[in-house]
């Protein structure tokens, strides 16, 4: 078998296109040693709108964007493109594979083009599952900074590169090839077929992210739970506490154990409570809160911020 690393550059990508100007390759063994390496310049019929992963900033390509003009159409490229990827001597990898073969399948689309069918594994999803963190998504330049990698990043046949690097790092760590270092992470390679695409997945990230589906379902949970019961509260006429408009963390509020009682409290004592912090004119939060809802409260001179330990003696104070 041999291992085929690919990587796509973009002029432009949207929710329903993704026009495609670079096609980067490196083909190798199963030792590593490169067979071919190819960039292949594609015209994306197109204005260049380059954006980051989140699509609010500029990157910019190592290329000199007027060449693109001169190169092929998708269509024309896309036999030798199709041929590498469905070849069943070639085990396919990328990194954050999974974007890559959406633009692909969108540009297929875009060109009406015959559909691709391929399976793939990810660099990224392998490394964060040997690492055992799923908190974010590392890129391929933080991954090579860590192994000592050197590349042009951006390039596709040089991201390209990189990601076998990554691999192959990884294949070292673990004493295998990359079959075995499949199996190993217990990852379930992605495949393509019928304009349909089916992400990579480990056992490792299918558990994380079921964690994260279930805390965020008991958030959810508690929140609802919380503002019922809000809405059930009666102010009381009068009161020390009269005038003053009360919203707390975003951890406090969660926490209905604690929160649903002091809530009370604050009404018995003539106070009101809000979801709004721009209502407020008392914010309450733990020690040690340094969230973007108590960063905001700090920032308004109109808000006093006081602790839980300071609030619950102000609630509970007889001799007030």
């Amino acid at each position: 078998m041999n291992l085929l690393f690919f990587d796509i550059e973009c002029a432009s990508v949207y929710k329903t296109s993704a026009k495609i100007c670079a096609f980067g390759y490196v083909l190798c063994d199963e030792q590593f040693n490169i067979i071919e390496k190819e960039d292949i310049l594609i015209n994306p019929k197109g204005k260049f709108h380059l954006t980051d992963s989140r699509g609010n900033r500029g990157i910019t390509l190592p290329y000199e964007y007027d060449k693109f003009k001169k190169c092929p159409v998708f269509p024309e490229v896309y036999p030798k493109i199709k041929a590498l990827l469905e070849d069943k001597n070639n085990l396919v990898y990328g990194h954050a594979t999974h974007n890559d073969v959406k633009y692909l399948e969108l540009e297929t689309n875009r060109f009406h083009l015959p559909p691709l069918n391929f399976s793939f594994s990810d660099s990224q999803l392998m490394y964060m599952t040997a690492i055992g963190d799923f908190s974010r998504q590392f890129g391929l330049e933080y991954i090579t900074a860590q192994l000592g990698v050197e590349f042009t990043p951006h390039r596709a046949a040089d991201d390209a590169y990189a990601t076998m690097r990554v691999t192959e790092a990884l294949c070292r760590k673990y004493s295998c090839n990359c079959q075995r270092l499949d199996e190993l992470l217990e990852i379930k390679r992605g495949k393509v077929a019928n304009h349909r695409i089916t992400q990579p997945l480990s056992r490792k990230f299918t558990e994380y992210r079921d964690e994260v589906q279930r805390l965020k379902k008991e958030r959810s949970e508690r929140r609802v739970t919380f503002y019922i019961h809000l809405s059930r509260c009666k102010k009381k006429k009068g009161g020390r506490l009269s005038g003053r408009v009360f919203n707390f963390s975003r951890l406090l509020e969660d926490d209905i154990a604690q929160s649903l009682p002091l809530v009370d409290r604050i009404y018995a004592l003539g106070g009101r409570y809000t979801q709004k912090q721009s209502e407020c004119n008392v914010y309450v939060r733990e020690d040690g809160d340094s969230s973007v809802r108590t960063k905001n409260a700090e920032s308004n001179e109109n808000i006093e911020i006081i602790s839980l330990e300071e609030l619950k003696g102000c609630l509970y104070d007889t001799t007030a």
